[in-house]
This record gives structure tokens, C-alpha cells and sequence, in this order.
């Protein structure tokens, strides 16, 4: 039991909401808090990040990442890696020795929703771009004429591209 010292009034405060996907799409972001964490199973660390979007309807909105960078299985790990990697070349930043240095830099993601999967409901996925991807993404024209959509350079592993 938690006594409190003064009685909860509910009425004046706004609840908490289920939690929404941010829409797939292209956005202008930046990674604004990170740090190492103990995995669940206390067997390896991972790199949280939290990121702002910062244009358009969904600006002020967070979406997080998770690198696995340290972890027994070396597959996982060369994920993480690559997925630093693309994000250092999105902020141009490729040497880094602390994540902070990531911080406050704005780039150009690809997000992308993932259907649900292990018993967890449907969640984001986040792709760094490269400046240039993202300079070509945006000066691209929306479709082909064909229907189908203009092709463009990710900075991402390849298991992470959808074919």
C-alpha cells in the first residue's frame, strides 16, 4: 500500500494516452537524449536514443531507437554497428567517442511501421539517410510515372531494406 500525504484529485489533470505510432514517412529529426542500458536479460547493453521530430504536423512528437552494441550474439552487434554508422553519416559526425556528440543535430529519417511480432503490438522503425539521400529524397518527385515510388540511397544495413 502507498499512502499519500495529501488526497490524488484526477479530475484536474489530464490521463495518459496509449501510445501512437508516428505515421510512415519522411521527417527532419534530431536526437536529443541517449544513453547505454542493461538489456533484459542482462546479457549485453544497448544505445536508447530518444529523437524530436522537428518540422511539419508531427514536429515535437519522440520516437526512439535501440542499438544493441554489445551482445553475445555477433550478428546483433553488427546491426547496432551498421545502424551507428548510418547515423554518424546522416550527421556527418564519424568519429565519435561519446553519444552526446550525436545530439542536437538535425537529419532526415525514414520511419517506417512494423507489424506486430513476439507478442508486441505493431512499432516504429527508424532509417538513418545520408545528406545526400535525403537532398535527392526530397528533390525526387512523389511517384513515377509507372505508380511505382522513386528509388533512394538509405544509409541503413541492407536486412533493414524492405524489397
Amino acid at each position: 500500500m502507498a499512502r499519500f500525504d495529501a488526497a490524488f484529485d484526477a479530475s484536474g489533470i489530464e490521463p495518459t494516452t496509449a501510445y501512437e505510432l508516428l505515421p510512415a514517412g519522411k521527417y527532419r529529426a534530431q536526437i536529443v537524449e541517449s544513453e547505454m542500458r542493461v538489456t533484459r536479460n542482462g546479457t549485453g547493453q544497448f544505445l536508447w536514443l530518444m529523437l524530436d521530430i522537428l518540422e511539419g504536423p508531427h514536429k515535437g512528437r519522440k520516437i526512439f531507437d535501440q542499438l544493441n552494441l554489445v551482445n553475445p550474439n555477433p550478428t546483433t552487434v553488427e546491426i547496432a554497428q551498421r545502424t551507428l554508422s548510418a547515423i554518424c553519416h546522416a550527421t556527418g559526425k564519424m568519429q565519435v567517442s561519446d553519444s552526446e556528440e550525436l545530439h542536437l543535430i538535425p537529419m532526415t529519417i525514414q520511419v517506417t511501421i512494423k507489424p506486430p511480432k513476439n507478442g508486441y503490438g505493431e512499432n516504429n522503425a527508424i532509417r538513418y539517410m545520408t545528406p545526400e539521400a535525403a537532398t535527392a529524397a526530397a528533390q525526387e518527385p512523389k511517384a513515377r510515372a509507372d505508380g511505382a515510388a522513386a528509388p533512394t540511397k538509405m544509409a541503413s544495413a541492407p536486412w533493414n531494406k524492405k524489397g
